[in-house]
């Protein structure tokens, strides 16, 4: 692709738009704290119970018991639900993780309880009457330690290529006259917005309606109905303004499945706003990543081999974070060689997203 020549007449040249201060069409609502965000809908939800999460304690292993009776007979409480009584649940299209531990526990914080209450107060107050005991075991948590045995990553439908070569990368790198190669690392980080997730669940016979905050509607509308094993036609999802997402709210996620779960298991309107404590072992983030990059280049500063091989880890058949692909498209270089490689971490799952290297020294 080359940009030798201007391109015609178009919208930002006539400067009606860009550069000329605009109102945001949602801005006055959202700068006089007017707008009606997922945890504030009361107009619909008049009886709404309260969800409180409870998260799994250990980072890797079983639920060996589960005890809720103390929670049960707690003032206000409705309703507890738990693997043994929320059915089958299976997984969305895009994310891969769980978002219901039992009996196994797949990463730390894993939703392993949710305590549905008149008050908020009374289901936080309950959750903290469920008793687990849980049967730890091994996991793995440090992508070092498989930065020499993970293998390239399965190809998926986002991100790119896992693996490319054009020309003869190692033999031009090789022969050149400046070398580079260096090794980056960024660290594992999470999403962190001023509105936690939060979802307010009706059902009306097997019609299901949630606000919430999502960025997907379209996904997060098909991942519920598969994660529940219901049709697509009887789900319906409110999210008119989101308090920040940065991906981090892409689809469907634990607060819109627990919700309806509790709201279900209720048979009312349930509220669940995940605790600020919880967003950064629940949900999703951007994952570590190791990257070597090598530019083989000519005494006057022309690139003739450039390669980049990145390592991420993520859950079982979770995705890579596709680190090569700027390289891919903005270096030139006759000769080249990008490759991903996927460390499976018992970690939150890890969803690609931009990442900034820092040099490892």
């Amino acid at each position: 692709m080359k940009f030798d020549a201007l391109a015609a007449p178009n919208p930002i040249d006539r400067l009606r738009v860009v550069g000329k201060p605009h109102d945001r069409v949602e801005g006055r609502l959202k700068t006089t704290g007017t707008a009606t965000y997922a945890y504030e809908h009361d107009g619909v939800g008049r009886d709404a119970a309260y969800g409180y999460v409870v998260g799994a304690a250990i980072s890797k292993g079983k639920i060996k018991s589960i005890d809720t009776s103390g929670a049960k007979v707690a003032p206000g409480v409705i309703a507890v639900v738990t693997h043994e009584n929320a059915g089958p649940l299976a997984k969305g299209e895009f994310y891969t993780q769980r978002f219901l531990a039992g009996p196994e526990v797949d990463h730390y914080h894993q939703v392993a309880a949710l305590v549905v209450a008149d008050t908020f107060e009374q289901a936080r107050s309950a959750a903290s009457l469920v008793r687990i005991d849980y049967l730890k075991s091994d996991g793995s948590f440090d992508l070092d330690a498989q930065k020499r045995t993970a293998p390239v990553a399965k190809q998926g439908p986002y991100g790119g290529p896992t693996e490319t070569a054009v020309g003869d990368f190692a033999g031009a790198f090789a022969a050149s006259a400046v070398k580079l190669d260096e090794t980056y690392t960024t660290p594992d980080q999470a999403h962190a917005m001023m509105e936690p997730h939060a979802t307010m669940a009706i059902w009306e016979g097997d019609k299901l309606t949630c606000w919430t905050s999502i960025q997907q509607m379209n996904w997060g509308t098909r991942d519920l109905a598969k994660t529940l094993g219901i049709s697509k036609e009887n789900v319906r999802l409110i999210s008119p303004y989101i308090g920040g997402g940065f991906g981090g709210k892409g689809t469907a996620q634990s607060d819109l499945v627990m919700a309806a779960l509790g709201a279900r298991a209720a048979r009312r309107p349930v509220k669940l706003a995940l605790q600020r404590s919880l967003m950064f072992n629940n949900l999703i983030h951007r994952p570590a990543t190791i990257q070597r990059v090598r530019i083989g280049a000519t005494s006057d500063g022309k690139i003739i081999a450039i390669g980049h091989e990145s390592l991420s880890g993520n859950l079982p058949d979770g995705r890579t974070e596709p680190t090569t692909l700027s390289t891919r498209a903005l270096y030139a270089g006759a000769n080249r060689m990008t490759r991903v490689r996927l460390a499976v971490l018992d970690l939150a799952e890890g969803t690609r997203c931009e990442h900034r290297a820092k040099h490892r020294v």
